[in-house]
């Protein structure tokens, strides 16, 4: 069964309980800052066992010593569901405890 769409408001809504993250040509994002190449690597790495055990995967880019999330549901054609929203809250759990900003 496919991922139902949030309205323009109900994506609005969540995305005020996500501080950092924001609708960017129909996709929630969030780029996070980290100390050194190694921790953001190191926090790519857990981001991608977070996706395989909700089964929903992100774009995922890692730079020196950054790491940016684009989120959509291709089920939904590529809308914003509640799946994405899960990903990311599950993302900013943790986050922290690899030191991102």
């Amino acid at each position: 069964m496919a991922a139902e769409a949030l309205s323009q408001k109900e994506t609005e809504d969540r995305l005020r309980e996500l501080p950092g993250w924001s609708l960017e040509d129909g996709r929630i994002t969030r780029t996070y800052r980290l100390a050194a190449h190694f921790a953001a690597a190191a926090l790519v790495v857990h981001i991608a066992r977070i996706q395989d055990e909700l089964n929903h995967h992100s774009e995922l880019t890692l730079g020196y010593n950054t790491v940016s999330v684009a989120v959509n549901t291709h089920d939904a054609g590529g809308a914003v569901t509640a799946r994405d929203f899960e990903l990311a809250r599950r993302v900013e759990e943790i986050a922290p405890a690899h030191g991102a900003t």
